[in-house]
């Protein structure tokens, strides 16, 4: 006869680790690459830059996971009911005042990585730095958070997307150019997917909470469709960058990834609840391939 037995809590630097989301700091990565490649590709690149804003853009992820672990439990959206992975703060794993202090920390350490890349950019990029940090906090916080009122899919579009990519591709060339905007549309897609999938997964629990993103507005099957619309949409406007931004055809080695994306579609338009996890982790994936394929296609152009 055997008993069962709980499994222990993690330890400190395993909660530290789920609190700060490792798989979804890639969506941090992709864009300072692509933006990055673009300036490369017309050789124009300042490594300085590029290693200040890719460690910011870390870091406002970061501070943005630890926002929404600790405003989602201060609103009462998660609860032990959730499908999605612990989150600390509402797991009791770490203190909500730790959370929410080590955000602010962490949103102070991005500031101070912005100035450096003030000094480079100038101004535009003080008000892209302001705008990032504060959509950051104000996704989950405030008193009109932005993803329980269905803009965190048109927030993460912009700010995790177009402007990550155009911004970084600014400090660089000091110029706002095409083949930056037309390269940033694929990411801003694909990164917003993996805001739809998390959505529609929690589509019940959130409804519950009064937590009212699009999923719950509109209701599963608008997500499905739009998630469908998102990941194709980056394989069509990927060319974008080529035919009107004056990259070289090469762009189009991110359509290599398509055998990532064709499953997740299937899994995202007939699954539901928890099996939708391993569906998130797989658009994470498939974010970083498709963006590194990207990134490499605007070099060898």
């Amino acid at each position: 006869m055997t008993t069962k037995t709980n499994a222990s809590p993690p330890g400190p630097a395993r909660a530290w680790l789920m609190a700060i989301r490792v798989p979804t700091l890639p969506a941090a990565v992709v864009p300072v690459l692509v933006g990055s490649a673009t300036a490369l590709g017309d050789k124009q690149f300042n490594p300085m830059a590029f290693l200040a804003a890719l460690l910011a853009s870390l870091l406002i992820q970061i501070g943005t996971n630890l926002a929404n672990d600790y405003f989602d439990h201060q609103k009462g959206a998660d609860t032990p009911d959730r499908l999605g992975p612990t989150r600390v703060t509402q797991s009791g794993l770490i203190p909500p005042a730790t959370v929410r202090n080590i955000m602010v920390a962490t949103f102070a350490l991005a500031a101070l990585c912005g100035a450096y890349l003030i000094y480079v950019g100038g101004w535009p990029i003080l008000v892209v730095g302001l705008l990032s940090i504060a959509s950051g906090i104000l996704y989950t916080g405030g008193p009109f958070p932005l993803g329980y009122n269905g803009l965190g899919d048109v927030f993460t579009f912009i700010f995790f997307g177009v402007v990550a990519v155009v911004g970084t591709d600014y400090l660089h060339t000091l110029q706002v150019r095409p083949v930056a905007l037309m390269a940033s549309l694929p990411v801003a897609m694909l990164v917003t997917a993996i805001i739809v999938v998390n959505n529609l997964r929690d589509a019940p629990t959130d409804k519950v909470a009064g937590k009212r993103t699009l999923a719950v507005i509109f209701g599963e099957s608008f997500a499905r469709s739009e998630y469908a619309l998102l990941v194709i949409g980056a394989y069509l406007t990927a060319p974008l960058a080529w035919m009107w931004g004056g990259a070289s055809p090469f762009v189009l080695l991110c359509w290599l990834s398509l055998p990532l994306a064709l499953p997740l579609l299937d899994k995202v338009g007939t699954q539901r609840g928890r099996p939708l996890n391993a569906a998130l982790g797989g658009t994470g994936r498939l974010h970083m391939v498709f963006g590194a394929l990207l990134a490499l296609g605007l070099l060898l152009g």
